[in-house]
This record gives C-alpha cells, structure tokens and sequence, in this order.
C-alpha cells in the first residue's frame, strides 16, 4: 500500500488519533481564519486538485455550530410563526466557511475544501485556494481554467455549493425547477405569467 492509503485509513475514523483532540485544543486558540503551509490531510487536499506549487493556499476555516438567527421581530401579532426567530439557510458549513476564507483573500479563488475536525461548538474545514495571477497558475493549462471564473464560492460553484443547491444529485427529470437555479425559474415562470 503507498502512503497516501494508510493517511486515508487512519482519517475514515479521526477520534481515535491520540493526536485528534491535542490539534482541537491547539486549533480553539487560532484565528478563525489562518493559512497554514501544509494540508492536514494531505491525500484529500490532492484528490481534490492541491499541487505543492506555487500559487496553492490552504486555509484552515472554523465555523460556529447552531442555527442562524433573525433579528428580533417585533409587532407582528402573537403568532407562533411571527415569534420564531430560527432562520434555516440552504448552505452546508462548509459552503459557509469557503466563502469567508475567500473574504480574506479576495485575490484567489476557492477551488475545493474538506473538513479536518469539530467538537461540540465548531466545524474546521481546510479550504484550497488557487492565485489567479500568480504566473505559475497562469502557465499551468491543468488549472488556469479558475483564472476566467470569477466569484466561485460566492455564486455556489464549487462542489459544496452545488450539493447545497440539488445540483450533484438531482438531473434529467424532475429536476426541472433546479437548473440554472431555483430563482431563475422561479422569474421565468413569473414572466410567463404575465405573458
């Protein structure tokens, strides 16, 4: 077996590392944002297109764990339903925690991410980002194709995205109202309507 398939074994079941929660505890005291010099899983990082060149960055992200909330509302009667303040988004957290990577480094694009680690209040993910001026990336014909997609994450067009969209599992028919986005069919259909 090459190495690379013992990192993967050891990574299908993490809490039984001794070293899985000293990283946790290590890991609380960082930034929420920190680029690190070397993925932590470094068999995913390459299935998911990481090269150790230049122009590669890996973030290490934490989010918070628990539901987003509404600002409290007021006067709007004392219904169960005006009172609740509970707002249920359609973004996985690991969409969430690649498009704050990005934030902090608006001069790269988001090509993947993975999570390395959570305890009771916190998801880590590590995300990959790619330079899109960096020569090196620019000569590359493999990964220059990320220089001309501007705003991946943001517009839900990397693979977390897509999963948080219905766009991995669902195709062909009764996918209809999916493609190229809910809210696009939704003007469509409005349109038509008026029509």
């Amino acid at each position: 077996m090459g190495l690379y398939k013992y990192v993967r074994e050891a990574w299908k079941q993490p809490k039984k590392n001794e070293f899985y929660k000293q990283r946790l505890i290590e890991w609380r005291k960082d930034f929420v944002t920190i680029r690190i010099s070397r993925p932590t899983r470094i068999d995913r990082a390459r299935s998911l297109g990481y090269r150790a060149k230049p122009g590669f960055i890996i973030i290490r992200q934490r989010v918070s764990r628990g539901k987003r909330q509404h600002p409290k509302k007021m006067y709007h009667g004392r219904r169960p339903k005006a009172s609740s303040r509970v707002k249920n988004l359609d973004k996985s957290y690991m969409q969430v925690a690649e498009e704050r990577s990005v934030q902090k480094y608006p001069n790269c694009e988001v090509l993947n991410s993975y999570p390395v680690g959570e305890d009771g209040k916190s998801f880590w993910f590590e995300v990959i980002l790619v330079d899109r001026a960096n020569p090196h990336i620019l000569a590359d014909s493999k990964i220059n194709w990320i220089c001309s997609k501007k705003g991946r994450a943001a517009r839900g067009l990397t693979s977390a995205g897509k999963k948080s969209r219905g766009l991995r599992s669902n195709k062909g028919k009764g996918a209809e109202k999916l493609r190229p986005s809910r809210r696009a069919n939704l003007n469509r259909r409005k349109k038509a309507l008026k029509d």
